[in-house]
């Protein structure tokens, strides 16, 4: 029997180290005002939000992070972003 190998659409958040802050401070910044609207990744998306909060619903069920936040989005996710407080990232994609 072949094993089918399936990917994982989970979101990953979690409170970065000092040592990764410094390497993300070279990355570029997004922001983005209080709105809602649709997103699909086409590649992996690690970012740092540097202010604001954030309700992401995706098919997993609804992610919440903000200020402080370290968010690592899965290549093929399609999900629905809630900007509650403004926000401010670096991200980086791949």
């Amino acid at each position: 029997m072949e094993r089918i190998k399936v990917r994982t659409m989970k979101v990953k958040v979690r409170k970065p180290s000092e040592d990764e802050i410094k390497k993300m401070e070279s990355w570029p910044i997004w922001t983005k005002e209080v709105s809602e609207f649709d997103w699909s990744y086409d590649s992996k998306e690690t970012c740092y939000l540097l202010k604001g909060e954030v309700d992401v619903e995706t098919p997993d069920g609804v992610v919440h992070f903000e200020a402080g936040d370290l968010v690592v989005f899965p290549e093929g996710l399609d999900c629905v972003w809630k900007v509650k407080k403004p926000v401010k990232k670096h991200y980086n994609f791949g």
